[in-house]
């Protein structure tokens, strides 16, 4: 069974940093795209970050360029985002979802791009 579970969210001052992790059971990790989406309250779904297959470009939004860093571990079929310098802004749900190769003419950021979601974890970012 195909199966993504994120953890490591939680409540965190601004300024501060997390570390989540997105756990893939069912398949090998680096044989897709993994992608992290998050989605805040009254918002719609975005997509953070994407992380490739294979050696290639990795994508970041604009809004977390330079605070967030995607990763893999193969060896424990693990995704990582270190989220540093957080801002209340970021507060949301967390999701790891995997891609495919992106269809002709398609954009990273595109949510339908993704599927086999995990169920989430929620990070705040509160003083």
């Amino acid at each position: 069974q195909v199966q993504l579970v994120e953890s490591g969210g939680g409540l965190v001052q601004p300024g501060g940093s997390l570390r989540l992790s997105c756990a893939a059971s069912g398949f090998t990790l680096d044989s897709y795209a993994i992608g992290w989406l998050r989605q805040a309250p009254g918002k719609e779904r975005e997509v953070v970050s994407r992380l490739p297959s294979k050696l290639g470009r990795v994508y970041y939004a604009d809004s977390v360029k330079g605070r967030f860093t995607i990763s893999r571990d193969n060896a424990k079929n693990t995704v990582f985002l270190q989220m540093n310098n957080l801002k209340p802004e970021d507060t949301a749900v967390y999701y790891c979802a995997r891609s495919g190769p992106l269809r002709t003419g398609a954009q990273w950021w595109a949510v339908r791009e993704y599927d086999t979601w995990g169920q989430g974890t929620q990070v705040t970012v509160s003083s």
